[in-house]
């Protein structure tokens, strides 16, 4: 494999691997699969091309605010009123809110995709020594790598964090020995936030358009991922994210050029290849394991 191709194979699993992050984040604890989480990355992508004239580390701040303020209350007003309900009642929820906010992108922006030119500056074209790629990759990687590091050190040496992983292994538990539930599950949506704020602002240095249905591909492959890699583990979504890509790149790079627009189903025949040899991811949880 070429370094060219192990570059983009690392840079497209990288975000593939933020993005299931997101997801497993919440399913960890609530164990939702929150399929209006691709909506935040849409709304991160409209507040970009509100914003985009003002400087990219004030973009990058708003982004950041207005995509996690918007995930915590996603979780208060949706779905801590149906906590408790049945499982189907919570993806019933995540797919109304989802849908209603799509539909105000489409009230408020319409319908059609909109040229945001915000980080153009990141499609220039690097040479890391033999390898040729891009500012955006090598971005993508550093990234990346710093919010799996500053989320690992939050998880285990902070007591929020201590907190969050408790929850997930076991929320009943957790909650006798003084977990507060709010608390943690409003952090996990803050921190899925930032992960969705993180993947729309790559997306769109990536395309340089936004539509209100930007987020439907995201949402898909991270769920994806977080399967791949065995639903409630965190670094299973990260290992899923990166096979994910790394498959995608290969595809993409060997394929004779008259089956290269069947990469896609390609990339689903593995992922249903894997999941028939192992059922419950390559990394299930605990919890997964004792159902089975």
């Amino acid at each position: 494999m070429g370094f060219e191709v192990a570059v983009n194979a690392l840079s497209l699993g990288s975000l593939y691997a933020l993005i299931a992050l997101g997801i497993a984040l919440v399913f960890g604890i609530m164990e939702l699969i929150n399929f209006a989480y691709g909506d935040l990355v849409m709304v991160g992508g409209y507040v970009i091309l509100l914003t985009h004239g003002e400087g990219w580390l004030f973009v990058v701040g708003a982004t950041v605010v207005a995509v996690i303020v918007c995930a915590v209350l996603m979780e208060r007003i949706a779905f801590r009123p149906v906590r408790g309900a049945d499982p189907a009642t919570l993806l019933v929820t995540s797919f109304a809110v989802s849908y209603l906010l799509e539909n105000l992108a489409r009230i408020i922006f319409g319908a059609r995709p909109k040229t945001v030119d915000a980080f153009s500056m990141l499609a220039n074209p690097v040479d890391v020594g033999p390898i040729s790629t891009t500012t955006l990759d090598l971005v993508t990687l550093a990234v990346t790598a710093a919010f799996l590091c500053g989320l690992a050190l939050f998880l285990t040496r902070s007591t929020a964090g201590i907190a969050m992983r408790g929850a997930a292994e076991d929320f009943r538990t957790a909650r006798l020995i003084g977990v507060r539930a709010n608390r943690v599950i409003a952090m996990a949506f803050a921190i899925s936030g930032l992960a969705a704020a993180i993947v729309a602002m790559l997306l769109l240095a990536q395309s340089g358009t936004i539509s209100p249905t930007i987020g439907l591909v995201p949402a898909l492959v991270g769920f994806v991922a977080t399967v791949i890699g065995g639903l409630g583990r965190l670094y299973g979504a990260v290992i899923g994210g990166y096979v994910l890509g790394l498959v995608t790149i290969l595809l993409q790079s060997y394929l004779p050029l008259s089956v290269l627009p069947y990469r896609d189903a390609l990339v689903f025949g593995f992922v249903i290849v894997l999941l028939l040899l192992r059922p419950q991811g390559l990394f299930p949880s605990r919890a997964l394991q004792e159902r089975v």
